[in-house]
């Protein structure tokens, strides 16, 4: 059995109107990680993400880059307890 993990991530910058939603639900299934993702009032992009502990550390670590029209200021990272989401979704924005 391997270790999961279960992290909300917070992304400061320029990280809405250039894809990043849709690069960063990509990027989660390609890795088999579970959750969701939303833009935020405030310009900010959140998303929740679960599954193996080394696939969830990999995503973080490609989240701080984001896809090419995307500037990443700052990402705050918790530890949050696990869904149990099936597959990845894009939510509406809060």
């Amino acid at each position: 059995m391997t270790a999961e993990k279960a992290v909300r991530l917070l992304v400061h910058g320029r990280v809405q109107g250039v894809g990043y939603r849709a690069w960063l639900a990509s990027e989660a299934r390609r890795r088999s990680l579970r959750g969701w993702v939303r833009n935020r009032r405030d310009g900010t992009v959140e998303a929740e993400i679960e599954g193996e502990a080394g696939a969830v550390v990999q995503m973080i670590a490609a989240c701080r880059q984001g896809p090419p029209a995307a500037s990443v200021g700052d990402i705050e990272v918790s530890e949050v307890a696990g869904s149990g989401d099936v597959g990845f979704e894009v939510r509406p924005t809060v």
